[in-house]
């Protein structure tokens, strides 16, 4: 037992001993005199080799010979059992070291025969003092379909193709072999094929491999029987590529897959271009950071995006070395589709917001110039204003123009900030030239020619009607863009990226892609914070949204008791797909109607597009539902006629700029309703109900068992209190729904309170219905009434047309008691200074 303990020990140093032998190599190589020396009494001068065998190796295999001798004759003595079984084992591991020297010492010989044989260029190129053969095609025949004149060298770091005079050589460590034909695969050259091949010499390359990739050479030579025989076919390495094409001389490190850049990775050329992301069969593929040097400058244009088949497709951010952030879709490398465009530079900053194709603006977009103070709104063609264009300006002028080439042609239309409307030609100054019609806000029309000479001001010679006749509505409150831009034909680019995700199935690694960044995305890309679609997911919402649960949902939530609440969930995420389509909407629309854009003549354009995002939506939601119940093979249903519930839902998130266009279009009439308002609310309740012809039995003034807020008083604004602090709620919420039934529950509230008064079930008919709705109306005192009033009209479901919400809704509108009010004024007027003891004037 003693002596099997000592000779195992005793086999592990001569095996390290031998191993350590080539590592000991390198050193001796920079004392050659000190060898020499040392070799003194064993060489001459044709014998250097045999020296150093004598004195490296022969030492080793003799010690080993003797222990395996020794070692097999204690085996013969010993009975069977557990120290004969650690002797056995002993001698196997003993012979195996003894195989391994013998086959390196073999491998050496075969090597220096090789780099004699080759000639001195071969020899020269490939000759390395580490490096050994493995095996030859001229010795064993890869198959019988390799070319005879074709010469295959396995070296235990590369692999090597003679053909003629010049040769390829292949790192091992990208060397795939294909279970069936074995291919040998590299972006350093094309993949070349051995048909047929010997066991043998696909046993030894997938060793040869495998070692290669260790970094270090198997004990014994070749692995444990059925243990790593093959290597792995995904890998990472460091390769600088030789070859022409659009990754020549650089360097890429990251991930492989049989022969191409698959996975993660980074490439990096010469002249600072760096791109880290993802790849796919040796192209760049999926997500990307690329940047680029621009020339003449230290700076560089950084490229956040989706790449497919080595291109950038879909959507990405774009951070320009000249201060210019891009935010949109690419396709081909080039800006494609929709996509916003900001100079972010403190010089001459603009945005524009809008369709692209091929790299230039085209189609229909927003241009705003911050330093003008402008904003255009119209159509595009290879980055010029082209076509029909409105322009808005801070000071509140809008006018409408065809344009050419950025330059304005034919005549349009001006529209002053005090309701001045100019038809004719005008220059980019808005100085009148030439023949036009200047409508004034008092009802005057001057029509004729327009000249303006320098020193002279502006002339004209024509015809003034002086009918004092009110300018029709439809002139002083002109609505522009309706038939110049469809609303359909608007922001195309954004419903195509969502069509395209839906036509592809939904599949979730095409997602970002069409819609968007997502979570998981890159660090480098969450350090900037330009985003269009969607936020980073901060851990604020109940469910992280992926595709397939969307799917799931959708099928589980297409009822009409479940549906409502499902989309009011996707609408206010920024993970699903119909969270992130208004989203983007919403960006649209706010750089088309806020600020600058806050125009009164762009209010039916702003209130016919936001309809149509609620169409659109639903639009996009069927499509997902019948893709989903299309793969559970379910048929869809169909089609439910349900958009007016989008409506609601998404109009919180237009419904700031939306209403400030109302207030501005009914800004005269609710400044005349006003001043109405707060005279009458000088007067008492007797004095108000009075003057407003409320009949007297109606008047809740005696004592009477009420409600707390219907109790009796005979203080100012305390009549019909219910009533009136129900009206006020109005202005508490955006929905159109919810402000109609607020409307219904201020007329309760008032029937109600008469219902007491009179001591019975009381159904107010509409001449008692109107003062007492004026009299609730003028103590809400509700500031923009005109503008909440014609904003339910305009976006309330077309189903309540007709019904009860339609006829408490008439009742406030302009032609009842709402143009009383104004109308009512001077009256009220009169009677607010006759209160205070003065006559009338």
């Amino acid at each position: 037992m003693f002596l099997c303990r000592s000779g195992n020990s005793q086999k592990k140093y001569s095996m390290n001993l031998c191993l350590n032998s080539l590592s000991c190599s390198e050193a001796w190589k920079h004392h050659k005199t000190v060898l020499k020396q040392f070799l003194t009494d064993f060489t001459s001068e044709t014998s250097m080799s045999l020296a150093l065998y004598t004195v490296l190796h022969k030492p080793i295999r003799d010690h080993i010979m003797q222990y395996i001798l020794l070692l097999t004759k204690l085996n013969e003595v010993l009975k069977e059992g557990s120290e004969k079984d650690v002797v056995t084992s002993a001698i196997k591991e003993y012979m195996k070291l003894e195989s391994f020297v013998s086959q390196v010492l073999d491998e050496a010989c075969f090597t220096k025969s090789l780099w004699k044989s080759l000639g001195y260029k071969f020899t020269d190129m490939l000759c390395v003092p580490e490096r050994r053969l493995l095996e030859d095609s001229k010795n064993l025949p890869i198959s019988a379909s390799t070319n005879r004149s074709d010469r295959i060298l396995l070296f235990d770091d590369v692999l090597v193709l003679i053909q003629g005079n010049s040769f390829q050589s292949f790192d091992l460590k990208l060397v795939w072999v294909d279970e069936n034909s074995i291919a040998l695969s590299s972006l350093v050259s094309p993949a070349f094929f051995f048909l047929c091949p010997q066991a043998v010499w696909q046993w030894k390359l997938n060793q040869a491999v495998r070692q290669a990739l260790n970094g270090k050479r198997d004990f014994p030579l070749w692995g444990k029987t059925g243990e790593g025989t093959e290597p792995p076919s995904c890998r990472f390495f460091t390769y600088v590529f030789k070859l022409e094409g659009k990754f020549k001389s650089a360097t890429y490190e990251g991930e492989w897959h049989w022969g191409k850049p698959h996975g993660k990775g980074t490439l990096k050329w010469r002249d600072g271009r760096n791109h880290v992301g993802d790849f796919k069969e040796g192209l760049e593929h999926g997500f990307g950071i690329c940047l680029v040097p621009r020339r003449s400058e230290d700076r560089y244009d950084c490229y956040k995006c989706h790449w497919y088949k080595g291109k950038m497709r879909g959507y990405g951010i774009c951070e320009y070395g000249n201060d210019m952030v891009y935010k949109g879709y690419f396709k081909d490398n080039v800006r494609q589709g929709f996509g916003i465009l900001e100079n972010c530079s403190a010089e001459h900053p603009f945005k524009y917001t809008g369709q692209w194709e091929n790299d230039k603006k085209n189609g229909y977009g927003v241009w705003e110039d911050k330093d003008r103070g402008e904003r255009y709104i119209g159509t595009w063609l290879d980055d010029h204003k082209h076509g029909q264009g409105i322009v808005v300006t801070q000071s509140g002028v809008c006018y409408q123009r065809t344009f050419h080439a950025d330059k304005m042609v034919g005549s349009g239309i001006l529209l002053l900030e005090d309701d001045y409307v100019y038809e004719g030609n005008f220059t980019e100054d808005l100085t009148f030239v030439g023949k036009g019609k200047l409508s004034f806000a008092n009802g005057f029309i001057l029509e004729g020619t327009f000249t303006n000479k320098s020193g002279q001001g502006l002339q004209t010679h024509g015809v003034l009607n002086t009918s004092n006749e009110q300018l029709d509505d439809r002139i002083t409150k002109a609505q522009l863009g309706l038939k110049e831009f469809p609303v359909e034909k608007r922001w195309k680019g954004i419903y195509d990226q969502f069509l395209e995700f839906i036509h592809s199935g939904c599949k979730e690694e095409t997602e970002e892609s069409f819609m968007g960044f997502h979570i998981q995305t890159s660090k480098e890309l969450r350090k900037s914070q330009e985003y269009l679609f969607c936020q980073r997911y901060e851990g604020t919402e109940d469910v992280s949204w992926r595709t397939e649960d969307i799917l799931e949902e959708l099928v589980q939530h297409q009822g009409l008791e479940s549906l409502p609440s499902y989309l009011e969930k996707a609408l206010k995420s920024s993970l699903h797909p119909l969270g992130k389509l208004l989203k983007a909407l919403t960006i649209a629309f706010q750089a088309t109607y806020s600020g600058i854009g806050a125009n009164k003549h762009l209010l039916t354009m702003a209130q016919e597009e936001i309809k149509y995002y609620a169409k659109k939506i639903w639009e996009f939601y069927q499509g997902l539902l019948r893709l989903a119940l299309e793969q559970k093979g379910q048929l869809p249903a169909n089609d439910q006629k349900a958009c007016s519930m989008v409506l609601p839902l998404i109009l919180p998130c237009f419904y700031p700029e939306l209403f400030m266009l109302y207030m501005l279009y009914h800004e005269r009439e609710d400044d005349l309703y006003c001043q109405g308002i707060m005279d009458l609310s000088l007067f008492p309740d007797i004095k108000l109900l009075e003057f407003l012809d409320v009949q007297k039995h109606l008047w809740p003034l005696k004592d009477l068992t009420l409600t707390t807020n219907q109790r009796r008083s005979l203080i100012k604004d305390k009549c019909f209190l219910s009533a009136t602090e129900c009206l006020q709620k109005l202005i508490t919420t955006v929905d159109p729904r919810e402000k109609l039934v607020i409307l219904q529950k201020t007329y309760e509230e008032i029937e109600s309170t008469v219902s007491r008064v009179v001591e019975k079930d009381y159904k107010l008919p509409m001449d008692d219905l109107l003062p007492l709705l004026m009299y609730v109306v003028s103590r809400a005192k509700i500031q923009h009434l005109g503008a909440e009033i014609h904003l339910i009209r305009d976006l309330m479901d077309p189903t309540n047309q007709g019904g009860l919400y339609d006829f408490l809704l008439t009742a406030l509108e302009v032609r009842k008691c709402f143009q009383q009010l104004q109308l009512f004024w001077w009256d009220c007027f009169w009677l607010a200074e006759m209160w205070h003891g003065q006559e009338r004037p």
